[in-house]
């Protein structure tokens, strides 16, 4: 039975809930059981929404109704919408740029609506950790920290000046400087309290966080409920606004039985994103529960959180319990909090019970037992293979390989069959004196890979060394990424089997690019401490940095031996990386295979130089004595590992890696910064930050909603695409519409830098939307890379230089796509680059959540083909007109379902995925950005209204 609403006060709002917390030093805490007698039924995940909203209940956000619908859940079953505000918010540098850039346009903007600009202000704390930008240029070397280190700051300083007036401009930001670590592993190692105790209000809560980060769910493994938002939500969150949220389908994954001797949290994670893709989680919580959920340390619980968006699910959530203290007191938070975070969670009815079944909306099994080594790829990290079946795996990619685009998808077979591939620039050489629709002379059709059992190809290397190279031949190995770097277990076991195989003699292959970049300096630190740094180094792993670098693409260049032989050659070679993402062109624009296995597979994969092997049977090698030396050899045994942790790892470790950790380097400190709470723009001199055009000339009330009349296609796209394929973070090719871009404002080549970097500049953005060099564009079969079709003139030419001459004769655009329609990261640009172009709606097959969410933020009209209807069916042949109305209506009280589209005049089923209130408020606003500047500037300062 549902608890009934009584009289509000200073008990604790309608239902009283407000109670002393025993023992808690003057704190009190929102007791659940006030909402309901069937409360503690609930998953663990609604328990810490249920009292999100008990503690912010106003009776008008967040309603006595909105309380008693999540204590009833499901109830009758209706999708609620309600508000959430998180405790906190994470940004890393990619997606914080252009955050600290729209969050300064927007005091702009509040001044010239007549407001306060001070009002601009976060109101809830936020961390900025910098840890996207530095690359692996040097390798191989101890003096390979040093050298990229230097690189990063020449590359990026303008942007870190930029930051560093940010934290001294906004009151409540901090700013990680580089070198620290990568943000979720910073987040789950040091600043996740798991329960926060206001001490100046009185009350202690569960800690929450949002983040400008895919991979945010990282710290439920901690118990902490977090999830990726795009940059515009977190900027509305930073302000006091909500978050807003319909109440979700919760998936029960039950966990039975524990690991097998010799399996990893990689080979568990692996395992768990097969099992859900295949059950369908996108969208919703996934929770553990299960006698098994004893069995998995917080570590191997991060790694799963962390690839929640590799499966789809908002969370993928982890009781508290007493794994959950064992962590915090491993990484140094004092044991006062530790006893406060098991008081409340046991009195708050968030405490972990094996025995219990929560109510849930279905539920999936796991035996910890079933779980064997794999590896995933060679394009998604769902295609998990079991490392016995490695070698047929990269054959059975090799024979998909045919020289045809097929139907388009960007994950299918076809998806594999081009070589990488300079896409074709439409752009004239100034981009001041633009001719949009000029074709370049030739586009040139991606040549067929090598047929796959040709001869190899001989490479000299640059110390003389000649080797062969084949299809499959492993040329980057990557220790990289907080998915694994996290876990102790799994760098300690890549270290001990490194050991092994320098005892036995072995070596890497020479073509073999290696690097280690872990998410923090404990890492490294526990690692010296076992004394395993030595040999990891032997076979090449030095430490390159302390950052995302190969997982997000800055991997650097290849050997240029190797790279030359790979482009003339057609030759589909590997990555292997201990990461979380292996979408086709992210890892290296060379790179056309990627996959992930755990730290030790990436050292035996560097020692075997291919992926076309074995690993059950065949040798990697050959000792001093001649004797075969197989990975079973080398593999360390649980006992080993931890009597390696025994030794090396202990609180001390955390504490000398977080200790001051916002004051940075010599390099960070001498930065000269800006100073004042107004950003000095200087679009003449910068190149890296531009004052952002979404609120330039914002009237205060919003334009009225046009519907869609005429529309042209600008892309027609197959399933899968990623915001990576819509917004790459890589390199900037110098032949695209962006690299001009920059060339003509006397950028030279080598200080391009990458897109993520220059995501503060939306002249390099917008030239960068769809530019990524693996996307196909139906509209010009046969080729990869950032080009369409001009339908007026019938010209092929750019993306970008497409979209300038529709938007000079008001030509509006639209998208069409397959299934799961921006999938991956959370990336905002791959939303606002979308906006910048002019188009108007994406329609697509399905969405992933976070750039839908993003679209309706920047005011692009996301819709979905109805049920049953297949964008291959329609017979499309992309130069019809598009058609949508009804658009008009909905800012004043027309439903969704009035909305019609027609393409080429014939009537195509839709859904309109404004999912909640505020999405339609967001979007009738004309995005999130224009509703809260004119919120901001009517109320003057505090959290902005929503």
């Amino acid at each position: 039975m549902t608890g009934q609403p009584g009289q509000a006060g200073p008990a604790g709002g309608s239902f009283g809930a407000r109670r002393p917390l025993t023992g808690g030093d003057g704190l009190d805490r929102y007791d659940l059981s006030a909402a309901g007698d069937g409360v503690h039924e609930l998953p663990y995940s609604l328990k810490v929404l249920l009292e999100n909203l008990l503690r912010h209940e106003d009776g008008t956000v967040v309603t006595a109704d909105d309380i008693a619908a999540v204590a009833a859940w499901p109830g009758d079953g209706a999708r609620r919408e309600v508000a959430f505000h998180p405790a906190r918010v994470l940004l890393q540098d990619f997606t914080g740029v252009p955050a600290i850039a729209d969050l300064a346009a927007l005091r702009d903007a509040v001044e010239e609506l007549g407001g306060d600009p001070a009002a601009v202000r976060p109101v809830i704390p936020a961390d900025l950790v910098i840890d996207h930008s530095v690359s692996v240029d040097a390798f191989g070397s101890v003096e390979a920290l040093d050298i990229n280190t230097d690189l990063d700051f020449h590359r990026n300083a303008e942007r870190y000046r930029f930051l560093r007036w940010g934290q001294q401009a906004f009151e409540g930001l901090r700013v990680v400087p580089p070198g620290r670590g990568i943000c979720h592993q910073v987040n789950l190692e040091h600043l996740a309290t798991v329960v926060t105790a206001d001490r100046a209000g009185g009350v202690i809560h569960p800690d929450t966080v949002v983040g400008t980060d895919s991979h945010t769910p990282m710290v439920n493994g901690l118990g902490v409920m977090g999830w990726g938002v795009g940059g515009i939500e977190a900027e509305a969150a930073l302000l006091g606004q909500p978050s807003s949220l319909l109440l979700p389908d919760v998936i029960g994954l039950r966990l039975d039985g524990e690991l097998p001797p010799g399996t990893t949290a990689t080979d568990l994670v692996l395992t768990i994103t097969e099992l859900l893709r295949h059950h369908g989680v996108v969208g919703t919580f996934v929770e553990l529960y299960g006698p098994g959920v004893s069995n998995v340390p917080v570590e191997n619980r991060a790694t799963i959180g962390n690839m929640s968006p590799e499966y789809g699910s908002t969370v993928t959530i982890f009781p508290i319990d007493g794994e959950t203290l064992r962590y915090l007191r491993l990484t140094g938070r004092s044991e006062s909090h530790v006893d406060l975070v098991e008081r409340y969670a046991k009195e708050q009815g968030l405490w972990f019970e094996p025995q219990a079944v929560p109510r849930f909306t279905s539920t999936v099994e796991l035996d910890l037992g079933s779980v064997e080594p794999s590896i995933a790829g060679p394009t998604r990290p769902q295609d998990r293979i079991p490392l016995r079946r490695a070698r047929q795996g990269l054959a059975t990619a090799l024979e998909t390989f045919a020289p045809a685009v097929g139907a388009g998808g960007q994950d299918e077979a076809s998806a594999l069959s081009f070589p990488a591939s300079d896409p074709p620039s439409g752009d004239p050489p100034h981009p001041d004196a633009p001719d949009p629709v000029e074709a370049p002379a030739e586009v040139p059709v991606a040549a067929p890979v090598a047929a796959h059992g040709a001869a190899p190809v001989r490479v000299a290397l640059a110390d003389g060394t000649e080797v062969d190279l084949d299809h499959g031949a492993v040329v980057i190995a990557a220790i990289t990424s907080c998915t694994n770097t996290s876990n102790p277990s799994v760098m300690l076991g890549a270290g001990l089997l490194a050991e092994r195989a320098v005892e036995r003699g072995l070596q890497r292959q020479p073509w073999v690019k290696t690097s280690l970049a872990p998410g923090s300096r404990a890492v490294t630190d526990y690692l010296v401490r076992a004394g395993l740094m030595p040999t990891l180094e032997a076979l090449g792993f030095h430490l390159v940095g302390y950052g995302c670098t190969t997982c997000i693409g800055n991997s650097g260049p290849l050997l240029p031996e190797v790279a030359a032989a790979v482009r003339s050659h057609g030759l589909s070679v590997a990555a292997v990386l201990s990461g979380n993402r292996n979408f086709e062109g992210r890892i290296n624009p060379d790179v056309r295979l990627s996959y992930l296995a755990s730290p030790m597979l990436v050292v035996a994969y560097a020692l075997a130089g291919t992926v076309d092997i074995d690993l059950a049977e065949d040798a990697l090698g050959t000792d001093a004595w001649g004797e075969p030396v197989r990975l079973a050899d080398l593999w360390p045994t649980d006992e080993d590992i931890d009597a390696a942790r025994r030794r090396a790892v202990d609180p001390s470790v955390f504490a000398r890696a977080y200790d001051d950790i916002d004051q940075g380097d010599e390099r960070w400190r001498q930065l000269p910064t800006p100073s004042g709470s107004r950003f000095p723009w200087d679009p003449d001199g910068s190149t890296y930050v531009h004052r952002p055009p979404f609120l330039d000339g914002l009237a205060a009330d919003p334009s009225d909603l046009r519907d869609v009349t005429g529309a042209r296609v600008l892309a027609l796209l197959g399933d899968s695409v990623t915001t990576d394929h819509i917004s790459p973070a890589g390199a900037i090719d110098p032949t695209g519409p962006a690299g001009a871009w920059l060339r003509g404002r006397g950028v030279e080549e080598d200080d391009f830098n990458s897109y993520g970097s220059r995501r503060g500049n939306h002249e390099v953005m917008v030239r960068g939307t769809f530019a990524n060099r693996r996307l196909r564009n139906l509209l010009v079969p046969g080729t990869e890379g950032g080009v369409t079709r001009h339908w007026p003139t019938g010209e092929t030419t750019t993306i970008h230089a497409a979209a300038v001459a529709y938007a000079a004769s008001d030509t509006p655009l639209v998208v069409l796509a397959g299934k799961d329609y921006g999938s991956g990261s959370s990336r905002d640009w791959a939303a606002k680059g979308t906006a910048l172009l002019g188009v108007r709606a994406v329609i697509a097959e399905s969405f992933e959540r976070i750039h839908r969410a993003n679209l309706i933020g920047m005011g692009v009209l996301p819709l979905q083909f109805g049920d049953g209807v297949r964008l291959g069916d329609l017979g499309l042949a992309g130069d019809e007109t598009v058609d949508i109305t009804g658009v008009a209506a909905l800012a004043t009280g027309g439903g969704l379902d009035e909305v019609a589209l027609r393409i080429g005049g014939a009537e195509v089923a839709v859904t309109v995925r404004l999912d909640t209130p505020l999405e339609l408020r967001q979007f009738a606003a004309g995005g999130i950005l224009p509703l809260v500047a004119r919120a901001m500037a009517r109320r003057g300062s505090g959290p902005t209204p929503t």
